[in-house]
């Protein structure tokens, strides 16, 4: 009784001290908004998709390890489909050779690898030629022609590399260097590309260009993270206010709503902004579920406030009245929602740890303005009193009834359905093939799949042998070990093309005996290896040394292997053989780690998965313990999981049964949407417990009680959320996409769970004295 007063005579003052002075408050608040939306102008996207990974994650260091030995490996490749059909033209290798030659001038361009300019070995007497396959700006013979395409097609390492073997398809694949601290760089030499490609195809028509590589896609992700925000997000806010007109019946409960999420959003960029946060695609969704929260906070105190006004009350008894009754249910969702998001850092990836604490940034954001902006908008703003908009109120009252009256009936039947439902759970499998992110029309996956249709693998894995001693690739022994590695590969069902030194060195070998194709193979003597190599490198020109394959002291080399596209686990089960064959030849798969991109998003996808598991298991150790304190109420604070819980269990399992596959974006749906739908758990069982407790009314009479009051504002927040996060499925970008659909089903469940399984739970639960 005691602790009841003294919140009744904080509220007092509180709602004193907001009418005192509404002019001051408003317009500090708006100063405090402004100085935070200057930092917007601080606010950046970051294109690298290193920034999906923790400084000392191990795959991430194996992949900067292997940067840092050998050339950069970001890449542009740019396929040329020649509409003839054949590459093995003359007008087709000329257009091969141009691009060749312009893609030197690209912007951080260090590398050009063609047919055309492909480093071709050949023995003349006791000299050894090495020389362009295809010289520029010389006629090409019939004889020439023949020759290049028979070299080309006999090359391994140009078959299914940059020519297919049909000699259909070929590409040009520039290397770059971009700076770890300049992420514009990116932009800058991606848009280069595309200038070249289109100006190419302009003036070549018989050629048709198709762009993929590793500087492609990490441009394609911040493509799509801006689209998200410049399109997706206004959509969402016009589709937010358009249904929240319509469902409030109030033009100033919209008006003041879109404040609050104007404040919310802007506010929260602008202080990421100022402490260097940068956009990822996966952060670039918390202006979204910022919105969502902000509208779920708006909604109870309007819709209370016109409830109470119709009823006859003044515009100020109103809002005080909503202020009294949803306050405290507010500032716990708050606390609620805050810890919700702060357990994703427990995630292995700082985008999704940024999106955590960028939606929490965002909910204490949203918190202030609401209680104190928004009552002084719905004080200043014209407000009469109208017929409350009932929208499905009646429908939501009749399902209540139902749950009560067919209570040992609908338990047992939900409980089945539920089962059933969570049984397909294990029919999700984990899969982040970063190429499934990206939506079947859009432009990088078009151009990556016709890569892999027509000429090489799309799925690439990087080995670095290291004979830990200077000079130690010219040992013979190695050097067999490190064939012999390259041989299983291609052995693989998985494999469409392995990049490795021994065959370079196969090649010399055959070229020093008179190009005798008996010899080729690896030499047997050390100073052989030794001379060969200096030999090769002295004859190669500026920029297409071994750099990228040697490390400086020659004790280690690097092996790119490329594969048709995998799951995570066909990827996972390749990794496990292929570090099984070095561990029994001697060259151990822990100092040789596989890498590359997709081997690290496999991991982070599965470490993601069991990471969030048990940041979840937290989640809802500390929230529950939290309600069963602020509701004091044991029962009522344990009986808070099961519409928490059972709506993503049940969502997840239907996802298992309609897509089954679970990507990184996905693998944190459950901890952010129990963030989202808490709100509604905790306003209801709020308001149960004061209508019980406090107005002393019998469990039944406790529920129609509640539903009379929070019922209009579960349907209404459920319909807008639901609707809001259904226009990211419009998403270019699928991990988005995918996120939408699956928080809009998990919202529209915990509606359901809500509705009809809480008010059966709480009719049934034995009642706690007074």
């Amino acid at each position: 009784m005691q602790t009841n007063l003294i919140y009744k005579k904080m509220i007092d003052q509180y709602l004193n001290l907001l009418k005192q002075w509404k002019w001051s408050i408003l317009i500090v608040s708006l100063l405090l908004v402004g100085i935070a939306s200057s930092g917007l102008r601080y606010l950046t996207f970051t294109s690298d998709f290193k920034a999906y990974f923790s400084a000392n994650d191990p795959q991430l260091l194996a992949y900067e390890t292997l940067q840092n030995v050998y050339a950069d490996t970001q890449n542009a490749l740019i396929v040329v489909e020649p509409r003839s059909g054949t590459v093995f033209t003359r007008e087709v290798l000329a257009t091969i050779s141009e691009i060749t030659s312009k893609a030197w001038k690209l912007p951080f361009a260090t590398r050009v690898d063609s047919i055309t300019n492909f480093q071709h070995s050949r023995a003349d007497g006791d000299n050894l030629i090495i020389e362009d396959l295809l010289p520029m700006n010389i006629p090409i013979t019939d004889e020439q022609l023949a020759q290049t395409r028979k070299i080309a097609l006999g090359e391994t390492l140009l078959r299914n590399r940059l020519i297919s073997a049909d000699s259909l398809t070929t590409a040009v694949n520039v290397a770059f260097k971009i700076e770890k601290n300049h992420p514009e760089q990116i932009g800058e030499a991606v848009n280069a590309v595309r200038r070249l490609s289109l100006q190419m195809e302009t003036s070549h028509p018989e050629i048709q260009i198709h762009l993929t590589g590793s500087l492609i896609l990490d441009y394609a992700f911040t493509e799509a993270s801006e689209r998200d925000l410049a399109i997706l997000m206004p959509i969402m806010l016009v589709v937010v206010i358009i249904l929240l007109w319509i469902m409030s019946g109030s033009l100033t409960a919209t008006i003041a709503t879109t404040a609050i999420i104007a404040i919310a959003i802007i506010a929260t960029m602008g202080v990421i902004s100022w402490f260097g946060i940068e956009i990822t695609g996966a952060s670039a969704a918390a202006p979204p579920i910022i919105l969502t929260i902000a509208v779920a906070n708006s909604i109870h105190l309007l819709t209370h406030t016109l409830h109470t006004l119709g009823h006859g009350k003044t515009r100020s008894e109103a809002i005080d009245e909503s202020l009294r009754n949803n306050l405290s249910p507010i500032a716990l969702t708050n606390l609620t929602t805050c810890i919700s998001f702060l357990t994703m850092n427990f995630s292995d990836s700082p985008p999704f740890q940024d999106l955590g604490n960028i939606v929490a940034i965002g909910v204490n954001i949203t918190f202030i303005a609401t209680i104190a902006v928004l009552p002084i908008l719905l004080t200043l703003l014209p407000m009469k009193a109208h017929k409350e908009s009932l929208w499905g109120s009646n429908a939501i009252y009749q399902i209540t009834e139902f749950s009560m009256q067919r209570k040992h009936i609908l338990l047992p039947l939900i409980g089945i359905i539920t089962t059933i439902l969570i049984s397909f759970i294990s029919r999700n499998e984990i899969n982040d093939e970063y190429l499934k992110y990206f939506a079947e029309d859009a432009p990088f996956r078009q151009a990556t799949e016709f890569t892999a249709a027509r000429l090489t693998g799309v799925t690439s894995v990087e080995y670095s042998l290291d004979s830990k001693v200077a000079d130690g690739l010219n040992d013979p022994g190695f050097l067999h070990r490190i064939g012999g590695f390259a041989d299983w590969l291609r052995d693989q069902p998985e494999i469409v093309h392995v990049f490795s030194l021994t065959d370079i060195l196969k090649q010399l070998n055959k070229n020093m005996h008179q190009d005798d194709p008996s010899y080729y193979k690896l030499p047997e003597q050390r100073d052989l290896t030794a001379q060969y190599l200096l030999l090769y490198e002295m004859s190669l020109p500026n920029g297409l040394d071994l750099n990228n394959i040697i490390n400086v002291t020659k004790s280690a080399t690097r092996i790119t292997v490329s594969l048709k596209g995998l799951s995570t686990r066909q990827l996972f089960a390749f990794e496990q053989r292929a570090a099984q064959w070095l561990d029994s030849h001697d060259l151990p798969a822990a100092n040789t780690p596989a890498t590359g991109p997709d081997i690290m998003f496999a991991h982070i996808g599965d470490r993601n998965m069991r990471d969030m598991l048990e940041g979840t298991i937290w989640e809802i150790i500390a929230i529950t313990t939290i309600l069963i304190l602020a509701l004091r109420s044991l029962s009522l604070g344990l009986l808070s999981v099961i519409p928490n819980l059972i709506p993503a269990a049940c969502a997840f399992g239907i996802w298992g049964l309609l897509v089954g596959q679970v990507n990184l974006a996905v693998s944190v749906v459950t901890g952010m949407t129990l963030g989202i739908i808490i709100d509604d758990t905790v306003h209801f069982l709020s308001a149960y417990r004061q209508a019980r407790y406090g107005l002393g009314l019998a469990p039944h009479d406790a529920v129609r009680t509640t539903m009379s009051t929070v019922g209009n504002a579960l349907l209404i927040t459920t319909v807008i959320l639901a609707c809001g996060f259904g226009v990211l499925l419009f998403s270019n970008y699928k991990a988005t996409a995918w996120m939408g659909m699956l928080t809009s089903l998990t919202i529209l469940l915990a509606l359901v769970t809500e509705v009809l399984l809480m008010p059966a739970l709480l009719v049934i639960r034995p009642g706690n004295p007074k």
